[in-house]
């Protein structure tokens, strides 16, 4: 049993919250809708992985850098948190560029920063 693919999950989920925080992205903008979203996300891509595990596309393989942990057959511990960081990267990368699009239309528009100023 080894914990390296899900150590690097986790310090790669890690990074998206500080991104997150610092930029005031996903969930530090909006924590309920955030949380709503993430957990749609969840659900969506889970029951995704389910068809595609019934239908015998999907099949786990041992790997000598995963925990073994299993959530559910064929669905590792390190499927799951792979999909929230999936989510969670989404949703970060949305809310930047559409940060960056609000600010270069405030730059390219002088009479919008008129509007904006005090």
């Amino acid at each position: 049993m080894s914990f390296v693919y899900l150590g690097f999950l986790l310090f790669s989920l890690a990074g998206m919250v500080l991104l997150d925080v610092r930029e005031r992205l996903f969930f530090a903008h909006a924590p309920r809708r955030a949380a709503l979203v993430l957990l749609t996300g969840l659900v969506f891509f889970l029951a995704w992985d389910v068809a595609g595990i019934s239908l015998g596309i999907f099949l786990h393989s041992p790997s000598a850098w995963a925990t073994g942990w299993m959530v559910a057959p064929q669905v590792p511990v390190e499927e799951v948190v792979f999909l929230v960081f999936l989510c969670y990267l989404t949703m970060n990368l949305v809310r930047l560029t559409e940060q960056v699009l609000a600010r270069r239309s405030t730059e390219a528009d002088p009479a919008r920063r008129e509007e904006d100023a005090p």
